[in-house]
């Protein structure tokens, strides 16, 4: 979708850019497809804050998303592109016909009326958008999203908007990924995938234009570090701009883990051993 801007009759104005929203139903979503969601205010059970800086926001309705498309063999309409303010994707109302109901991710192309359909068995023209299969029916070289890591699962992988992966190969009983990042990943071959890529990718070409329309979304005011005072942060105080400690120390969280070039991400032998090439081209360790 384009990016909207608008006339600077007012200060947010000159500095806001949104996706303009064309095609987007604005009916209300399906009452049997939604539920209440109890937002946290980025606290636990205990009522302390584990997620800092969240908060307020306006009501949402979760929609319930079909991430297993495990309805076989059984076409859909597509009945509407709907907005979801879950997530950056739009969301794609589609009636099996059967009578059934469901949302499902809506893919960059598809739009109302088109069919979609969830099978384990192909033909040529099977492969466009929104049609899902186990990988190993999908030709390599294709883009897919909504992919799973485990079969029957669900999807896990490529959710948000503008994102897809690109089937690279299957063979030797292993399906090869590459991801956004450049990693290039194994994952079992029956695992589902679906055609295309995801839609709404400028996405994160708009700008908010306020502080305002952040609160909107859930999100309260962050505060520097460096603005703060060393009581309070590890890089607080100094003369001007600079970090706590004589302008010496890292960027560093209120707790002191580093902030940048740090790596946060958790170690699993389950999903680490299914690397085949890091993000920065380096082959994982075990590897020759």
């Amino acid at each position: 979708m384009p990016i909207h801007s608008f006339r600077p009759l007012t200060p947010a104005g000159r500095f806001t850019s949104l996706n303009k929203q064309v095609g987007l139903s604005k009916e209300r979503p399906q009452r049997q497809l939604t539920e209440s969601k109890h937002k946290t205010g980025g606290r636990n059970v205990y009522g302390r804050v584990t997620s800092r800086h969240r908060g307020g926001g306006h009501k949402q309705l979760y929609r319930i998303i079909d991430f297993q498309r495990d309805r076989l063999d059984v076409p859909a309409r597509v009945q509407a592109i709907e907005y979801d303010p879950n997530r950056t994707a739009n969301l794609a109302l589609i009636a099996y016909a059967n009578g059934d109901k469901a949302y499902i991710i809506a893919p960059k192309g598809l739009k109302a009326g088109d069919t979609v359909i969830a099978s384990n068995k192909a033909a040529t023209n099977d492969f466009t958008v929104g049609n899902n299969f186990p990988l190993a029916l999908i030709p390599p070289s294709t883009l897919v999203h909504c992919v799973e890591l485990v079969p029957g699962h669900g999807a896990k992988i490529a959710r948000s908007a503008g994102t897809s992966l690109e089937l690279v190969a299957v063979e030797n009983g292993q399906a090869t990924l590459k991801m956004p990042s450049g990693e290039l990943r194994l994952v079992h071959p029956q695992c589902r995938a679906t055609i295309g890529e995801v839609g709404n990718h400028d996405h994160n070409q708009q700008s908010l234009g306020k502080a305002g329309r952040k609160r909107w979304l859930g999100v309260r005011p962050h505060v520097r570090g460096m603005a703060m005072n060393p009581v309070d942060h590890p890089n607080g105080g100094g003369q001007g701009k600079s970090k706590g400690g004589g302008g010496r120390q890292h960027l560093v969280s209120p707790w002191g883990q580093l902030a940048k070039g740090f790596v946060t991400r958790r170690r699993s032998k389950l999903s680490n051993s299914q690397i085949l090439v890091h993000h920065n081209g380096r082959k994982p360790r075990n590897q020759k």
